[in-house]
């Protein structure tokens, strides 16, 4: 379930209410973030099955006037490495001026009859700031069927940083409109930096 909200209590709140190790995410999140003030956050939980296992997840988006932070936070079961299950943590914190692009998708049934306003039934953000890339090639070809020359790759490259998911029906209409806003309010912040 997302959370969005604008005041560094609203974040700790959103945190707790989501029920997902809060004292660690929380931690983590406050350190990132430091002595700024937070301008807008998402919370968004999920939850996927690997094998016979069930798995949280969340992440946690703040933007700051400077910075956007991302965290992430799994669980992992006991394992080769650890007798005990265990959560990982993680925070990266990225200066507005480094995001390139800011990819709102929204999926909109019977856009024949769509009206302004209407809630999506599903939102990708999907936020790259060249931290990560993925590359797909494959073997060029050219036109003529019988060649068997070698003409190389080609291929593209694409900005894999985050892409964070979010369904009506999965996480409710409340996750979907909190993605929004939140997607609004970091393509201002870098529509500004960009200046």
């Amino acid at each position: 379930m997302a959370k969005t909200g604008t005041t560094t209590q609203g974040l700790r709140a959103a945190i707790e209410r989501s029920g997902y190790y809060p004292a660690l995410v929380a931690e983590a999140v406050e350190a990132a973030v430091g002595g700024e003030p937070v301008v807008s956050y998402l919370v968004h939980q999920e939850t996927t099955f690997d094998s016979n296992e069930v798995r949280r997840h969340v992440t946690v988006l703040v933007l700051t006037r400077t910075r956007f932070i991302v965290s992430h936070t799994d669980e992992q079961a006991a394992d080769g490495t650890s007798p005990s299950p265990y959560a990982t943590t993680s925070t990266e914190s990225v200066k507005l001026d480094r995001i390139s692009s800011v990819v709102v998708s929204r999926v909109v049934a019977n856009p024949e009859s769509y009206t302004p306003g209407a809630l999506p039934r599903e939102v990708v953000l999907t936020i790259g700031w060249g931290a990560v890339s993925r590359i797909d090639l494959e073997p060029a070809a050219c036109g003529d069927p019988n060649c068997d020359a070698d003409h190389g790759y080609t291929g593209s490259s694409t900005a894999d940083d985050l892409s964070l998911r979010v369904s009506e029906a999965g996480d409710g209409p409340d996750s979907v409109r909190q993605t929004l806003a939140f997607a609004q309010a970091i393509s201002e912040a870098t529509a500004v930096t960009g200046r």
